[in-house]
């Protein structure tokens, strides 16, 4: 019971965290999501380290610098740009320096690709109301997933990387999904129900697959959580891995097809 109602504190926490700085917006938002990556890949390098990696540290946390200043509009801090400076001097860093592998080198360039890179995308949809649906689907999928499963759960999802995660869960993060979009289009009055439906349905799938990329990393490393920031939810990758493939979905989604 105790630690039921930490973890609902937590996360409430969180998720009144992460609805203030939607609402302020701007550099709030920008510092939120800053942090956010801060924090996720200095957890990433920590879990690593169980697999003899490492990381050129330096490089990765240079990169949630500049997303932060391409949030901030700086024309050189273009994501291209990011990569290109990243990639050579990795290559540079490589060769002149012995002692440093190339899973060293392709873990570094991962990490950023995986956190500040996906977590950028929660700023490129800040302009407009499609932000909310990243958190409604990503959110709602966990909790409903939650719910179903400790009510219906017989038969295991993917039991070699998440024990716990049943298919009746994941069928009713699905409809969860499905059904807290369909209120929000409602309420708002926006056209293109199905249309928006069709996001959940697709998106809450692609949380899915977030969470297990995240559970994978977690079974490989030999960690039962990326960090304990947040008490009964454990770290920022923990809590936002869904989040981090769904934020590029509906931005890429949202702009190819509204």
């Amino acid at each position: 019971m105790k630690s039921l109602l930490i973890r609902s504190i937590s996360g409430l926490t969180l998720v009144v965290l992460t609805i203030i700085a939607i609402k302020l917006g701007n550099i709030y938002l920008y510092g939120y999501v800053f942090l956010l990556s801060l924090i996720g890949i200095s957890e990433f390098y920590d879990a690593v380290k169980n697999l003899n990696l490492k990381p050129i540290k330096i490089v990765g946390y240079f990169s949630c610098v500049a997303f932060l200043l391409n949030s901030l509009g700086v024309k050189w801090a273009q994501a291209s740009n990011i990569f290109v400076f990243v990639l050579i001097f990795l290559f540079i860093y490589y060769f002149l320096n012995k002692k440093v592998k190339i899973s060293d080198v392709v873990t570094t360039f991962f990490s950023i690709f995986y956190i500040p890179f996906l977590f950028q995308h929660i700023i490129y949809l800040s302009d407009g109301i499609y932000i909310w649906l990243v958190f409604i689907i990503a959110w709602g999928t966990d909790t409903f997933a939650y719910v179903f499963g400790m009510l219906f759960g017989k038969h295991k999802l993917c039991p070699n990387l998440s024990p716990k995660k049943t298919i009746e869960g994941s069928v009713g993060g699905i409809i969860g999904a499905i059904a807290l979009t369909y209120f929000y289009t409602k309420y708002l009055e926006m056209d293109f129900h199905w249309v928006f439906l069709s996001i959940a349905f697709f998106g809450s799938i692609i949380s899915q697959i977030g969470d297990l990329t995240a559970s994978k990393i977690k079974r490989v490393t030999g960690i039962k959580d990326f960090g304990s920031i947040m008490p009964g939810h454990g770290g920022v990758l923990d809590r936002f891995d869904s989040i981090l493939f769904i934020a590029p979905y509906t931005y890429y989604v949202i702009n190819f097809f509204l």
